[in-house]
């Protein structure tokens, strides 16, 4: 197995007296697929921001892409990628515009931004739109454009944050179709999402509830662990018990 791009020990945040994240462990490989999973404050969004450094832990350990959080954010933000549900782009923008922005964000110098602009524009067939707003392109384009944009700079793990809400099944289907051959390259991959049928695309899987990991395995261990066909019904035992009957 490939040494830990992530890795967390009793990793933990309070606010006052309130345990948002309770003492979360994890290691994940490089090239693996990690879902992260939870109903909404869960503590999913406040775990992804101590692993992207951009918020403090109150105790526990952790390292990110070879770096501490807590003595290495800087190096953290710099060798990791990101993308969220609003694709993380600028409408104003034409394509060519946020691909740059975004690669002098990452830390690239200009001759690598002009070569690197070039083979995504090639790759991703918009050389006949790279002066086009972002705003008039389509829903699928903009996905796309997203997530190459967030591992430009060849990160070693790259967290996607309900990337695909609000598109259609088959966009959804060829984004992780991108997802995947950015895994075999050995990229890995954090994401969270609510479409449990994306939840079995994982590797391995991390279920919170209520600040704690109430499952981590792989999506078919967990279901013959609950003794259910999908991850839907897993997700509704560990996430939303008040609704079985």
């Amino acid at each position: 197995m490939s040494e830990p791009v992530i890795h967390t020990d009793k990793l933990t945040k309070r606010f006052g007296d309130f345990v948002v994240v309770d003492a979360l462990s994890l290691t994940i490989s490089g090239g693996e697929i990690f879902g992260f999973l939870g109903a909404n404050g869960a503590g999913k969004t406040t775990a992804i921001r101590m692993l992207t450094g951009l918020l403090i832990p109150t105790s526990g350990t952790a390292s990110v892409a070879g770096f501490d959080l807590y003595t290495g954010a800087e190096g953290v933000k710099l060798n990791i990628g990101y993308m969220s549900q609003r694709f993380s782009l600028y409408d104003d923008l034409t394509v060519r515009e946020n691909i740059r922005f975004f690669a002098g964000i990452y830390g690239l110098n200009n001759q690598a931004i002009k070569e690197k602009s070039r083979q995504l524009l090639e790759s991703l067939k918009l050389l006949e739109v790279a002066d086009t707003r972002l705003a008039s392109l389509p829903l699928g384009w903009k996905q796309k454009l997203a997530f190459s944009v967030a591992i430009l700079h060849e990160p070693k793990i790259v967290f996607l944050d309900e990337p695909t809400g609000g598109v259609d099944p088959v966009t959804r289907r060829r984004f992780w179709d991108m997802i995947y051959e950015a895994s075999e390259r050995g990229l890995t991959i954090f994401v969270t999402t609510h479409y449990m049928d994306e939840a079995e695309y994982c590797d391995r899987l991390c279920i919170m509830v209520d600040g704690k990991v109430a499952a981590l395995d792989r999506p078919e261990a967990m279901k013959r662990h609950f003794g259910v066909e999908s991850m839907n019904e897993v997700f509704i035992q560990l996430a939303r018990p008040n609704k079985m009957e």
